[in-house]
């Protein structure tokens, strides 16, 4: 279920809880708020950012881990990393990865 946030509308009313906000749990169908559960003073339901993350979708998440590696120029650990999930996995694209990667990061004796 949903956690929705609430807010006071009347700032200089309320307790020190609806003050701050309040987070309520609720489905999606139930109506929202209208007063402040602890003190009954006037709330209002307010949107805030969420925090979630899409995944890249074809990608695992050793995948995407190699990939931050390599975007913050981290070349021997994304070689590393790739190194070791090509052994598990059997995949020469990721095997060809990490080659790249070692050489990016100076191993010259590959």
């Amino acid at each position: 279920m949903p956690i929705y946030e609430y807010r006071l509308i009347d700032s200089r009313t309320g307790c020190e809880r609806c003050r701050e906000g309040i987070d309520v749990i609720q489905g999606i169908h139930d109506d929202p708020l209208k007063a402040c559960p602890h003190c009954g003073c006037a709330v209002k339901r307010v949107f805030s950012a969420v925090n979630f993350r899409v995944s890249e979708q074809g990608r695992s998440p050793v995948e995407n881990q190699i990939r931050d590696y390599e975007k913050q120029g981290m070349h021997s650990h994304a070689a590393e990393l790739a190194d070791k999930e090509a052994e598990k996995t059997k995949r020469e694209d990721l095997k060809a990865r990490a080659l790249d990667n070692y050489k990016k990061a100076g191993y010259k004796d590959l």
